[in-house]
């Protein structure tokens, strides 16, 4: 009986194995394009609901395993997806249609709006993440520069991980914040910090600029609004894995200040009489000319500047099911900064989670973020710090000092003191800061986002999220006891070897609840409605402090050693400690509403109200709405039949405010309080201090904004373009105002004043060429005007003097407010200037003599063109990035062309081998005994048009085609070698030409870098 069961058994296994054999089985088919007829390589074709998946080779053909009863989808980007059920048939052939929601330009308008351009009331320009990914940026920030209308960038540093500037549509405030707000898949953030961010995440970055976009924003929405979605997976779509390596070589860009060698700067101390030319010669006195000849040159560039090496490396896997879709990435990024101590490392971590029920009713996502990043900084940048700064050391450094006469500290120590304190050893007291110096920032950063959402019914749906921003840093600075810079000031009452330790911790909470309402009624009319409420929290302390007094045998970087306690006999080792703690909240209510005609005319409206913890009493609220409409004119009937095949006209109107009256999150938190404090009161007791004024009506800055566009494509979307036109004013400015003196102050900052931005923009794309034969040239150009105007200023003189730039009614802001230089005088080699009057003097009076010169830091144009060709599977593509009118005062060269204080001491241009003399009378240097030189620091010698065109980006490349991947385990094969920052030209001497800075002096110039790349999917 058993083994007649056991039989029984087997035979029902086999029909059952050969069964299942016999359902599953291979199908094939072709994909194309309905539109054409043309196969479809590179398409999709997943099981649904499992991991099992394919694509189309070069000729559209698939081959796949499946069931009887299983669902094939066929997708890919730009069509609709189809869903075919596996039956008795063994080949399935599909044709996929044009997907024209996902062909147009998606437009993102904010929280999760986002719509085609064609029914898009708002200016917004949309940047992919094939801009973005592969660049050896340490900041996505640093790869949009030129690419969008409106939107200046500029770095000013080449510190790995530094910040840039961001400001779009000119600067909205004077000592408030200018730039605009930033929100990452749906995260709003504190600063515009993204050096722990991995740009190869990113999706897409859209540039929110007119009011119909940004005031849904309220109070943070005055100077635009920037908005970041990452990567997700797609739904039933299989295991993609995508691996990118980047390597860089980061140089330093060279400069047009002519520098002396070591025989031109000996000779000319010699003539001086001042200096080693002139005292180390025979007997104490002059260099002979065989010592000159004979004098080493070092180029101190080479030695404190380096080629620094960039490394990045990607690692991404991202798959989809029936309900269910995941984006994970790992990332590891090591920049060197060309600058000798500095650099950025990163290691970042993505997870992006997004589902859906069966019947798609209940939604959800999660995205998460951990970065860490370690960054050593150069510090004491921009300052002149002989003994401090690195980039002051490698441009005035003499050259015939050399890197060999320094071997230690206390050497150089003595050496300092038997040369008589002499600055020429400058190169020497920063070799030593190489070696004895630490200053280094780690930062955890953590953007994590929960949202869900559920459909009531069909046109109704209600979602919520919320999410939070946490940064950690942890600074370290170490001087070591037994540094030059100890050394030198180890007489001071205080010990000057020490270690600060800082901890910051930051984390903002955002929750947010919607109701959305969609309907369309008889095919034509469609109302889209959202009310929401938005709770903002916000919370900042941390603690420091600095250890005086280190035991040089026993102090380690960082491991809190070799600490000395202090004494009795006095306070020289008295550590200093600090601690602060900080909050903030806003909470919101808001709505918006759309209207569409038949995809032809189009309107919207937005209304907030915000609370601030800024502001208090009536001032805490503050009501910001937006009006906005379009007429789609290729629509109309007179329209068709034409070349014209989009065009669209827009406009809007609205408010939005900035909260940050001062530049910083955490700033101007207790304005409308008055405050105390403790200090030293009558005959030396310790009473409260009266330490602030109180603002009680301190409020919003608000800026109101209209705008009108023209969109286009016209020649079967060969050109396209837009055309934007904009006024931007903000009132109720947070500047000084006029106070009685009675008040112990004849200032206080309030609410007063207004400025304006008014301008013009423009972007253009042309397809030049697009042959058969498969080359392809696309040209691209955008541009933009912008002209800011100050309105008002408190006070009778409408006026607020800084020094060198005056903030004036009627005027840029920033405007340059300097006496005029005319050159050398033939007689006597003397310095020339005009007074307010117009007359030649050799001694101006700044004080009334200094008149507006009408030119500012603030461009009046800026913007980039390229192009972008490709020919069978090669590539080619160009961004060129340019700035006109705009001004800055160059301090390097000053000092460089001034011999007073540096002849003797430091390295000056060749440009004085051309001074003034008595046999060279005509000239534009004057004499190097000039009884004026101190007269040219209040004026417009070394006001410099600091326009610029670079090229910014430029990249050749070689993707594989699909037809050569078929029998490899690759879907994509991609090489490529880049360059950034490749060529400048400009009037601009220095290093570099853009800088958001009034004056520069001796900044880290931002580097040239030339990369090569390799990008792998599996």
């Amino acid at each position: 009986m058993k083994s007649k069961f056991t039989w029984i058994l087997t035979l029902c296994l086999a029909f059952f194995i050969q069964f299942s054999f016999a359902q599953e089985k291979t199908v094939s088919g072709t994909v194309t394009s309905k539109s054409d007829q043309m196969t479809m390589p590179g398409v999709n074709v997943v099981v649904q609901g499992t991991s099992r998946g394919v694509q189309t080779d070069f000729n559209g053909e698939f081959s796949i395993k499946a069931s009887v009863g299983e669902r094939l989808v066929i997708s890919i980007v730009g069509s609709k997806p189809v869903t075919v059920v596996v039956g008795a048939q063994n080949r399935i052939n599909v044709q996929l249609e044009d997907d024209t929601t996902v062909l147009e330009n998606v437009i993102v308008e904010g929280y999760n709006v986002t719509k085609t351009k064609a029914k898009s009331n708002v200016a917004s320009v949309t940047v992919s993440s094939k801009t973005i990914e592969g660049r050896p940026n340490a900041s996505f920030i640093q790869t949009l520069q030129a690419q969008v209308s409106g939107l200046n960038i500029t770095s000013g540093t080449g510190q790995p991980g530094g910040n840039s500037q961001i400001i779009i549509r000119g600067t909205g405030s004077i000592n408030g914040k200018v730039e605009p707000l930033f929100v990452i898949d749906g995260i709003p953030l504190n600063s515009d910090n993204f050096r722990s961010i991995n740009p190869d995440d990113i999706e897409s970055v859209s540039v929110l600029k007119d009011a119909g976009a940004t005031s849904i924003y309220g109070n943070r929405g005055a100077n635009g609004v920037i908005i970041v979605k990452t990567k997700k997976g797609s739904f039933d779509s299989a295991l993609s894995v995508k691996y990118s390596s980047t390597t860089g070589f980061s140089t330093l860009q060279k400069t047009k200040y002519n520098l002396m060698n070591s025989q031109e700067l000996l000779t000319t101390e010699r003539a001086y009489g001042r200096g080693r030319g002139f005292t180390t010669g025979p007997n104490g006195g002059p260099m002979t000319d065989a010592q000159i000849a004979a004098a080493p040159n070092t180029d101190w560039n080479d030695y404190f500047f380096r080629t620094g090496v960039t490394q990045n490396q990607v690692l991404s896997l991202s798959a989809g099911g029936k309900n269910m879709t995941s984006f994970t990435s790992l990332g590891y990024f090591d920049q060197q900064g060309i600058l000798k101590g500095s650099d950025l490392k990163r290691f970042s971590f993505r997870s992006n989670i997004s589902g859906k029920s069966n019947n798609e009713k209940l939604t959800y996502s999660t995205t998460t973020s951990i970065n860490f990043s370690r960054r050593n900084e150069a510090n004491a940048i921009g300052t002149g710090g002989v003994n401090q700064n690195y980039v002051l050391g490698a441009n005035n450094s003499a050259p015939y000092i050399t890197p060999s006469e320094y071997s230690t500290s206390a050497q150089l120590f003595a050496d300092y003191g038997t040369q008589g304190g002499t600055l020429l050893l400058t190169p020497l007291f920063l070799i030593d800061k190489l070696k004895t110096f630490e200053n280094r920032i780690d930062e955890l950063k953590g953007l994590i986002n929960i949202e869900g959402g559920y459909k009531i019914t069909k046109d109704l749906s209600i979602g919520t999220s919320i999410a939070l921003d946490y940064t950690q840093q942890n600074l370290y600075t170490w001087q070591s006891p037994g540094a030059f810079n100890s050394l030198l000031f180890a007489g001071a009452a205080t010990a000057p070897e020490f270690e600060d330790q800082l901890f910051e911790r930051d984390a903002a909470i955002t929750s947010n609840t919607r109701l959305n309402y969609n309907r369309t009624f008889n095919e034509k009319h469609t109302v889209n409605a959202g009310a929401y409420v938005e709770y903002i929290k916000a919370h900042r302390n941390g603690f420091n402090f600095r250890q005086r007094g280190l035991n040089p045998k026993t102090t380690s970087p960082g491991a809190g050693t070799g600490y000395i306690l202090d004494g009795p006999t006095n306070d020289r080792f008295v550590p200093t400690i600090g601690a602060f703690k900080q909050e903030t909240g806003l909470f919101s209510y808001f709505g918006t509403a759309d209207y569409d005609y038949d995809s032809k005319y189009g309107f919207g409206a937005t209304v907030r109200r915000d609370a601030s913890s800024r502001f208090a009493g009536d001032n805490r609220w503050g009501t910001f709405y937006s009006l906005s409409g379009r007429w789609n004119i290729d629509k109309e009937a007179f329209m068709q039949g034409s070349v014209i095949n989009a065009l669209k006209l827009r406009g809007s109107y609205g408010t939005s405010g900035n909260q940050d009256v001062l530049n910083g999150t955490y700033l101007a938190l207790n304005n409308t309080r008055e405050l105390y404090t403790t200090g030293v009161g009558y005959n030396g007791t310790q009473s409260f201090i009266l330490s602030q004024l109180a603002v009680p009506d301190l409020r919003w800055e608000t800026t109101a904004q209209a705008n009108i566009g023209l969109d286009f494509e016209v020649f079967k979307g060969r050109l396209s373009g837009s055309f934007d036109v904009y006024r931007k004013k903000t009132t109720d400015l947070f500047i000084p105002v006029p106070l009685s003196a009675v008040n112990a102050t004849g200032t206080i900052n309030a609410n007063f004043g207004a400025l304006e931005n008014k301008g013009v923009e423009a972007t253009l794309n042309y397809d030049l060429i697009k042959s058969a034969s498969g080359f392809n040239l696309t040209l691209n150009f955008n541009g933009a005007y912008n002209k800011n105007t100050i309105l008002d200023i408190a006070g009778t003189t409408g006026l607020i003097d800084n020094g060198t730039t005056v903030i004036q009614e009627g005027v840029t802001i920033d405007e340059f407010f300097l006496t005029r230089y005319q050159g050398v005088n033939p007689a006597n080699g003397n310095l020339l200037f005009l007074n307010a009057a117009g007359e030649v003097t050799e001694n101006p009076n700044p004080t009334v003599d200094r008149v507006l010169t009408g030119k500012s830091r603030i461009p009046l144009y800026q913007g980039g063109f390229g192009f972008d060709s490709s020919y069978k599977g090669f590539f080619l593509t160009t961004n060129f990035s340019y700035a006109a009118k705009v001004y800055r005062i160059d301090f390097d060269l000053q000092g460089l062309q001034n011999p007073t204080n540096n002849v003797g001491v430091f390295n000056v241009s060749a440009d004085l081998l051309n001074a003034w003399t008595v046999d060279n009378r005509v000239t534009d240097i004057p004499a190097l005994r000039a009884a004026n030189y101190a007269a040219q620091n209040n004026s417009d010698r070394y006001l410099v048009d600091a326009s610029y065109v670079r090229l910014r980006f430029a990249s050749f490349g070689y993707d594989v085609p699909k037809k050569l991947l078929d029998k490899t385990p690759f879907k994509t094969v991609k090489a490529f070698v880049q360059g950034e920052n490749l060529v400048t030209f400009s009037k601009w001497r220095g290093w570099d030409a853009e800088s958001p800075r009034t004056a520069d002096q001796y900044q880290y110039p931002t580097p040239k870098i030339v990369s090569v790349g390799l990008q792998l999917e599996f």
